[in-house]
């Protein structure tokens, strides 16, 4: 077959890597792609929004099967353009991916079908959202209804810090338009936990739970990023409240989509906090998640081609969907500066000569320049090592990540700590 994945990302470097994987796969394009991808697919100079030039594309080289990576043309209704040029093609409707492009409809869902949650109140207006801020007691977290890159929420801890995220959002527009509208939410205590799955309408096949963290800094410190780190299994939370979570939350929110005439298909992203009184969603995502998929994927023992076919064909409750019991542990390599401004072009060193055995290096900002690779983003590099233990899989990233180098790289150092305690 031939595929098209769509995106230039880390997540996109570990679909194709998976898809390589596959012995029905004949070729694979990737627009636009990034340098790590060039070693495996085609890359194509085409935007991710670029619909039209997509599509033809898509035409022109008989393209078997589309595969969106990114939230923003998912958004856009990129799906709904290759279904009416008669392409298959993998990821939610437009309707369907509004459960991520806006966080009101998305909490709106949750009370309307009572799937937990934070409490909330959404506002369009900075006077009113400002008024209610101060009424309610801290921490609080202010979110901007649209995409915004994974950044358009903050945790804040002082009154100061709420009135000036919430300034920054509405009226400066610190995230663009995405904050013409805003939600303040309850803050929730407890463990972070991502589940994805596979979704087409009501058939659901959860993925193995990971863990990201979110904040730039050590010790959960620092204004929220993409996500700086990954690891998958959980060996630290219980089974019973991943199943909680699947049966309660995720499957629950498949079926409202139905409901709503808005039938979900493609990958659902359920970002879990673990409270006292049990999982809670903060978000839902309607794409693979960045950076958990390098850790997913690698566990991945069922070909993925045949799970994406399988949800076109309407035969997902008929595949047999089989995960390693390995461990992945994913650290994110960053641009110095990062999740503000940063610069780009620095060469990196060090890409061939990772020895660590099992570890995958994910390319999620780079470029090729004078047959250099150099940093083109904000996180850079995803390098991800494998073991039979979270500990040996940690150690085993750490070192890879260790002898890979670039002027202004930062990394987290205690990604995955929390499962060895």
């Amino acid at each position: 077959m031939r595929i098209l994945v769509i995106g230039r990302g880390g997540r996109e470097h570990a679909i194709v890597w998976a898809l390589k994987k596959s012995e029905k796969v004949q070729q694979i394009y990737c627009a636009p792609g990034n340098a790590g991808i060039a070693q495996l697919a085609e890359n194509v100079d085409i935007g991710e929004m670029e619909f039209a030039r997509l599509v033809a594309f898509a035409k022109e080289q008989a393209i078997d099967l589309v595969v969106v990576g990114p939230d923003d043309p998912l958004a856009a209704g990129i799906v709904d353009e290759f279904e009416a040029a008669s392409i298959p093609v993998y990821g939610p409707r437009k309707n369907a991916a509004e459960i991520e492009g806006s966080k009101i409809f998305m909490k709106n869902l949750l009370r309307k079908y009572e799937i937990p949650t934070a409490k909330y109140e959404t506002f369009t207006d900075y006077e009113s959202a400002k008024a209610y801020l101060g009424q309610q007691s801290l921490p609080i977290v202010i979110k901007a209804d649209g995409l915004a890159a994974g950044k358009g929420v903050t945790v804040c801890f002082s009154r100061e810090e709420a009135d000036k995220a919430l300034e920054e959002t509405m009226v400066s527009k610190s995230f663009g338009s995405a904050g013409d509208k805003v939600v303040i939410e309850e803050f929730l205590e407890g463990q972070e936990m991502s589940i994805l799955a596979f979704v087409d309408g009501n058939d659901v096949r959860a993925m193995s739970p990971a863990q990201d963290h979110k904040q730039v800094f050590d010790n959960d410190k620092g204004p929220n990023t993409g996500g700086m780190g990954t690891y998958s299994p959980l060996p630290h939370i219980d089974q019973s409240i991943i199943d909680d979570a699947i049966e309660n939350i995720v499957k629950p929110t498949a079926r409202a989509m139905v409901s709503e005439g808005r039938p979900f298909r493609g990958v659902l992203f359920a970002g879990l906090m673990i409270t006292k009184d049990g999982p809670k969603t903060i978000e839902f995502n309607a794409r693979f998640g960045d950076p958990e998929t390098q850790v997913v994927l690698p566990r991945l023992e069922t070909d993925l081609l045949d799970i994406f076919l399988a949800s076109i064909n309407g035969t997902l409750d008929q595949i047999d969907i089989r995960w390693s019991d390995e461990s992945a542990v994913c650290v994110v390599l960053a641009s110095g500066g990062y999740p503000g401004s940063y610069p780009k072009g620095f060469p990196i060193d060090g890409l061939d000569s990772v020895t660590v055995p099992g570890a995958l290096v994910f390319h999620a900002g780079t470029a090729l320049k004078n047959g250099r690779v150099v940093t083109n983003g904000g996180r850079v590099l995803g390098v991800v090592g494998r073991g039979v233990s979270i500990a040996e899989a940690r150690a085993n990233a750490y070192a890879a990540a260790a002898g890979i180098t670039f002027e202004g790289k930062q990394n987290r150092t205690d990604i995955a700590a929390k499962a060895l305690v």
